[in-house]
């Protein structure tokens, strides 16, 4: 019996590795809905699956062998805080050690990915370590992007209180020819932020509006 049990749970894995809902289950294995919840029970119950919620309160399904070995991804720690998931072709995966919120921050804008880093905004809001980011921003060389991109996210929800040394410290002091976030893309909204930062945002306030909901 054990070992048909098994078997069934290779099977789903191999079936619904990804990230699901209810309804992708349904569709996939051709089941109703009540069958579709106890494969997924079944699947958690053996530490294959991690949820996260939606905005709608739709339960999201991240369904994988890695999920049972104990280990973690920076999409991991993004699609936990945000509205806005992501579903990356191949993910960085970190074994038995805690993805901090700082390094979350820094990966994403490193990955100049549009969707990345607007999912990564979320994260502001759970900084508790402003030196850590700073030094970690500082080494990758983005301390402008991060320190615009905040304060982006603090015009259109509530973030925790950036430190001053951070402010001070990133804050171009000379003439710095303006970078990009993600090539050759600028927002037509946020021309200040852009000026004090020398930086260029992504995106524009319409591209904010998940995080209103």
């Amino acid at each position: 019996m054990a070992l048909d049990l098994n078997i069934k749970i290779k099977e789903l894995l191999k079936k619904l590795e990804g990230i699901q809902t209810i309804k992708s289950v349904m569709t996939l294995l051709n089941v109703d809905k009540k069958k579709a919840i106890y494969y997924v029970y079944l699947l958690r119950k053996h530490g294959y699956v991690k949820t996260t919620l939606n905005p709608d309160k739709t339960r999201i399904y991240h369904i994988s062998f890695e999920n049972k070995l104990n280990t973690t991804s920076y999409y991991d720690i993004i699609n936990k805080y945000s509205p806005i998931k992501v579903s990356p072709k191949e993910e960085y995966k970190v074994y038995k050690r805690r993805i901090s919120i700082e390094e979350t921050l820094v990966f994403a804008v490193k990955t100049k990915s549009l969707r990345v880093i607007l999912a990564a905004l979320a994260l502001f809001n759970y900084v508790t370590n402003w030196s850590k980011l700073y030094t970690l921003a500082k080494k990758n060389h983005i301390e402008r992007q991060i320190g615009a991109l905040y304060d982006v996210a603090r015009e259109i929800m509530k973030v925790r209180r950036m430190n001053k040394t951070f402010r001070n410290y990133a804050i171009p002091k000379e003439k710095y020819p303006f970078e990009y976030t993600v090539p050759k893309i600028r927002s037509k909204d946020f021309k200040n932020i852009e000026n004090l930062w020398k930086i260029y945002i992504p995106f524009n306030k319409e591209d904010l509006e998940v995080y209103k909901k």
